[in-house]
């Protein structure tokens, strides 16, 4: 399948068809590779979480098994850039935080994709570009959103099992 978007007017479902594969080629080639994509996502996770995060959170999130998100706070640890706190909610559970550095390579990895993200777009208008920044921040936020409801529905006792 070429990766060239069908022209306008060949028809919305060949053209949302695409939008998938376009979301992984994107995720794909706008980081420094596997471990920094991983580690951004991560980083991010624990900055816009809205309450606290732990390790379960982190692999919930990013859809992995535990253990797999369990390493990846580990590195991260290691590295300086997250630490384990006790949860002001619950003194059992601990939570992870950003540390200083931490906030550093997160500001590193947006300098990074904003640098990325100008070059791919040169050809561009102003205009254009701008107009696909509000679209992907906009589609970002739609994202968790119905992440967060799809959580909700799902839990016993929630919408869902009221059917």
């Amino acid at each position: 399948m070429s990766n060239t978007p069908p022209p306008e007017g060949a028809g919305d479902e060949r053209l949302l068809d695409q939008v998938g594969p376009a979301l992984s080629r994107l995720r794909r080639r706008t980081s420094g590779g596997r471990g920094d994509l991983t580690r951004n996502l991560l980083l991010n996770l624990v900055h816009e979480c809205p309450g606290e995060m732990t390790v379960g959170g982190v692999a919930a999130e990013m859809g992995v098994a535990q253990p797999v998100a369990s390493r990846t706070v580990a590195a991260c640890i290691a590295d300086g850039l997250l630490r384990r706190a006790v949860s002001q909610a619950d003194g059992r559970r601990t939570v992870l935080e950003l540390t200083e550095a931490g906030e550093a390579e997160r500001g590193r990895f947006a300098s990074e994709q904003r640098e990325t993200f100008e070059l791919i777009t040169t050809a561009w208008t102003a205009a254009e570009r701008d107009q696909f920044a509000r679209f992907l921040i906009r589609y970002s936020q739609d994202s968790s959103d119905w992440t967060a409801r799809q959580r909700r529905e799902s839990r016993p006792g929630g919408p869902a099992a009221a059917e």
